[in-house]
């Protein structure tokens, strides 16, 4: 008798066993095959050429945006602005100005929010906000999103990926929101370059007065500064935006 239940308790303890480490493999699977996404992971730099490309999240600093695309001009080089939909809201003729210039247009969400916090249909509301208002405004349909300070879940991942984005980081960041140093930010932005950065700046007054020789050092090492879309190109089929006929 004893030896019957014995028998029993070891078998219900192994078949416990069995079924937590079935659950344990799927569990661990699905997490992989989330973050092994290479559809929704985001890119952090280029394709390896020799380009850079300058990415420059608005939500502020509206004032410093008309010498900014002065210098961008007097180079003949286009860049790509990441805009939030609040912003877009307030300055639609500034967007305007960008889009006139030739410059490409992301999606930087519509409030600024933390996009890790947020739940997926949170996600495609902010996403789809600052989509609407920008096409409202100029015709131009986005497929590049950068989340607002960099900050994502899988959520965030999913929900860009399902409204035709392709999720944008950066390979340095200025910190130029933070440090109110134009020589910091010029050196963060240029020291150690390799191909294919994304170099990430905000329209600042200490920034727009290293503007100019940022793009002198990238141009005087051989380097060509390109919208994101053209750095990344070989690391996606899809283009970064397109303006309605």
């Amino acid at each position: 008798m004893e030896r019957r239940v014995f028998t029993h308790i070891v078998a219900n303890v192994i078949l416990v066993i069995l079924i937590a480490a079935v659950a344990t493999v799927g569990f661990v699977g699905t997490t992989a095959n989330v973050f092994n996404n290479t559809d929704n992971a985001p890119i952090y730099r280029g394709s390896g050429v020799k380009q850079v490309s300058l990415m420059i999240n608005v939500y502020w600093g509206t004032e410093y945006l008309d010498g900014m695309l002065a210098i961008l001009a007097k180079y003949g080089v286009h860049t790509t602005f990441f805009v939030g939909g609040s912003w877009v809201a307030q300055y639609p003729q500034m967007l305007q100005q960008i889009v006139a210039c030739g410059h490409e247009v992301g999606n930087h969400g519509y409030s600024h929010k933390q996009h890790s916090t947020l739940s997926y249909d949170e996600n495609v509301r902010e996403i789809e906000a600052c989509g609407k208002m920008v096409f409202e405004y100029t015709g131009y349909i986005m497929h590049l999103f950068a989340p607002p300070g960099g900050d994502f879940g899988t959520d965030a991942l999913n929900a860009a990926s399902d409204c035709g984005y392709k999720t944008i980081m950066w390979s340095r960041d200025t910190i130029d929101w933070r440090d109110k140093d134009a020589q910091k930010v010029f050196s963060r932005a240029t020291k150690s370059t390799s191909d294919g950065e994304l170099i990430l700046l905000h329209p600042t007054q200490h920034t727009l007065s290293v503007f100019d020789k940022i793009i002198r050092y990238y141009s005087d090492n051989g380097y060509e500064i390109v919208p994101v879309s053209t750095n990344i190109g070989e690391l996606c089929n899809s283009s970064s935006g397109t303006q309605a006929d």
